[in-house]
């Protein structure tokens, strides 16, 4: 391997964008936890509702739908695009091609992906990820314009087009395409009750394989993605997070409007999924189809806030020192998802302390905020003694072909 491909070093670390990805990782996680770790989306409706009908808990789950939900990941996602581009502008200052590094990076991460998704946990986006990551290859050379459009193209247009599938699609709505889901659901549910682990794990491979090939959820999934990648792509080409005075203004803008766009966007998809729930259908009534398929720009206009809000109190030394605590996580990304998952599966499957569908929203929060503080801790601990976290370190060693030092 010659000498211009190689890992990037810790000198060449952006903390900021460390930081940020310990922040998105924070806000994935308690999403996770909410919604399918704790069981909230397997359970039937007389279950859930019993679980968050008390006051304390009808706050929590409003404040997560407006404030969390779908926020972080287009978060997580725009800084992935924004890594590549970091990587790309460093092999180019090396004279290097970016390509095969990439396609290797992006193969490892597949397997990853494949492993935790058949053999862990069906929530996975590792895998998404990488063949999302191997279409940005074709986007590393176009124009400005060209990334934009394909964005806008992704993310404004793609939620219309899914939610038009769901309505007026073959099959979409039918009774018995949502008696079979909701059959794959509750299976599932008691798969993950079990006190077996083998029972399980093969409960969430089987719902994997029942679910991958026969829903269009794969393709919309990688649209979106795409569409956060480039995103980032186009913020990292123009330094957005590298040069941060210079885009000051821009990001201040970014702050006020994603959170009073985003803000209003997303409770009116609230809003309308309150009505459906009263039995509304979409399909009869123009503006609350409208207010659904417009939600998704909401979740990016407040994501693109949160990044704004983050970036320029980073710039301030007081709260830089508070916030840097992140960057040992976020440098430690991909380790500590695996090990969220891991440590959620003992907590809440059967075979471990069995605490799916026991819990309320508000506890399942608390916990995965409190896991993921032991997280930070144990991320700062591990790095004063080695370079990468252990999941980095095999990730960068399989890429490059070669062990790489890790202390």
């Amino acid at each position: 391997m010659s000498h211009s491909s190689q890992p990037v070093s810790s000198r060449e670390r952006v903390a900021l964008v460390d930081a940020l990805r310990g922040f998105a990782l924070c806000g994935v996680f308690v999403s996770n936890a909410f919604l399918w770790f704790g069981g909230r989306n397997l359970l039937p409706p007389e279950q859930l509702q019993a679980l968050g009908s008390p006051l304390p808990e009808l706050v929590t789950g409003a404040l997560f739908l407006f404030f969390v939900a779908h926020k972080f990941l287009n978060l997580f996602g725009f800084l992935f695009g924004l890594g590549f581009s970091l990587q790309l502008s460093r092999a180019e200052a090396r004279g290097a091609s970016h390509v095969p590094v990439h396609l290797r990076r992006m193969g490892v991460l597949l397997c990853f992906g494949a492993v935790h998704l058949l053999g862990l946990w069906m929530g996975d986006i590792l895998h998404l990820y990488a063949l999302a990551g191997v279409l940005l290859l074709f986007f590393a050379g176009r124009s400005d314009r060209t990334l934009g459009c394909w964005a806008g193209l992704s993310l404004g247009v793609m939620p219309f087009l899914v939610l038009a599938l769901q309505l007026w699609g073959p099959g979409a709505e039918a009774e018995v395409a949502k008696a079979h889901e909701t059959a794959l659901r509750a299976e599932l549910l008691a798969a993950l009750s079990s006190d077996s682990f083998w029972t399980a794990q093969a409960g969430n491979a089987r719902y994997v394989w029942e679910t991958w090939f026969s829903t269009t959820r794969v393709p919309i999934w990688l649209a979106l993605i795409l569409g956060r990648f480039l995103l980032g792509l186009l913020a990292g080409r123009h330094r957005l997070l590298q040069d941060v005075e210079r885009h000051r203004p821009l990001l201040r803008r970014m702050a006020w409007w994603g959170l009073g766009l985003g803000g209003l966007l997303n409770a009116g998809g609230l809003l309308a999924f309150q009505w459906r729930a009263q039995g509304l259908d979409p399909a009869n009534h123009a503006g609350l189809f409208l207010l659904m398929a417009l939600q998704e720009l909401g979740y990016v206009l407040l994501g693109a806030a949160y990044l704004a809000g983050f970036t320029l109190l980073f710039q301030r030394e007081r709260w830089r020192r508070v916030l840097t605590v992140l960057a040992p996580v976020g440098r430690m990304a991909l380790t500590n998802y695996l090990m969220q998952t891991v440590l959620s599966l003992c907590l809440y499957n059967g075979w471990g302390l069995g605490l799916i569908g026991r819990l309320p929203p508000s506890q399942c929060v608390a916990i995965a905020l409190g896991v993921f503080g032991g997280q930070v801790l144990l991320s700062h601990a591990w790095l004063k003694h080695f370079r990468f976290g252990p999941a980095e370190w095999l990730w960068r060693s399989l890429t490059y072909g070669r062990l790489q030092p890790l202390r």
